[in-house]
């Protein structure tokens, strides 16, 4: 972390406490935002990883209505092979009594580069081409973002910022260059979301050299609809929050869409150089923005 960085975030008030991480090595611990009695941080153990994990369960299984055929009957945990090498940003409601592990609402899925590297991979490549993006910057460090889920009555506009504040100190925290991965759309019909899909595939790509395409197998086009036939409002008011809130930072989308029959998604890829980010939203959501404070 650099020491402007820390510097920064004492002044700001930041707390810290010295804990074991998800790996099980010792790191600084911090509250990376706060608003009112939500905080945001990373998990400090293994049982809220695993309470995480729960959260993301009541979503993507219980209320989406993910596959189930992995998942043991007597588990209500989404997990797999990542969850270990990952690092898992947490939205905690201070406010709930009883443990820790019982206050978590929301939670986000990071995963570094080098960190995807001792695992095998990515997750996204299984379903577009991210090695290629990656071979095209060789100097660049990734990080890719996922298995994002917020409890129903927890999705506010200030959960959101809160998330974002969290994804930025990490990036800042470990010279993120690149954040990539992949978003959804509801359902296994992309022309049930064709309109959308059809402005992001029109007005949202990627350039040339960021580029990443959906792996042949899995491909299927995103440009159902002609440009003179997309109303631009109707398409951004159809798209998920998480897709507009990606597009607003200043991220891009790659080539096609891929149907996850077991999440019961489309999924799209989105690609965010952080040199690309608009610097109001640097200001906004940086190490000194007192809107995050307690």
């Amino acid at each position: 972390m650099p020491a402007t960085f820390v510097e920064q975030e004492q002044r700001a008030g930041a707390h810290r406490a010295m804990v074991v991480g998800s790996h099980g090595f010792s790191q600084t611990q911090t509250v990376l935002g706060r608003i009112g009695q939500l905080e945001v941080r990373l998990a400090r153990n293994s049982s809220e990883i695993a309470a995480a994990q729960e959260v993301r369960f009541r979503v993507f299984y219980d209320e989406l209505g993910a596959k189930r055929q992995f998942v043991h009957e007597l588990e209500s945990r989404d997990s797999d092979r990542f969850d270990a090498v990952c690092d898992h940003l947490l939205v905690v409601d201070t406010a709930i009594g009883g443990p820790d592990r019982q206050q978590i609402v929301g939670t986000y899925r990071l995963l570094r580069q080098e960190q995807a590297m001792a695992a095998g991979g990515f997750y996204s490549d299984e379903e577009f081409e991210l090695e290629a993006l990656m071979a095209r910057h060789p100097h660049r460090r990734f990080l890719e973002l996922g298995r994002s889920c917020v409890l129903p009555e927890y999705r506010s506009k200030r959960t959101v910022e809160l998330l974002w504040q969290g994804i930025w100190a990490y990036c800042r925290r470990h010279a993120i260059d690149v954040m990539t991965g992949c978003a959804s759309f509801p359902g296994v019909t992309p022309a049930a979301h064709a309109e959308a899909l059809s402005f992001l595939a029109q007005n949202c790509r990627a350039e040339a050299d960021w580029d990443v395409r959906a792996v042949a197998s899995r491909y299927n086009d995103m440009d159902l609809v002609p440009a003179e036939a997309v109303d631009t409002r109707a398409a951004l008011a159809a798209m998920p929050p998480l897709i507009k809130g990606y597009l607003r930072l200043g991220a891009k989308v790659g080539d096609g869409c891929v149907v996850d029959r077991d999440f019961r998604t489309t999924d799209i890829f989105i690609v965010l150089p952080v040199e690309h980010i608009a610097d109001r939203y640097i200001n906004y959501y940086g190490a000194d923005a007192q809107r995050f404070a307690a």
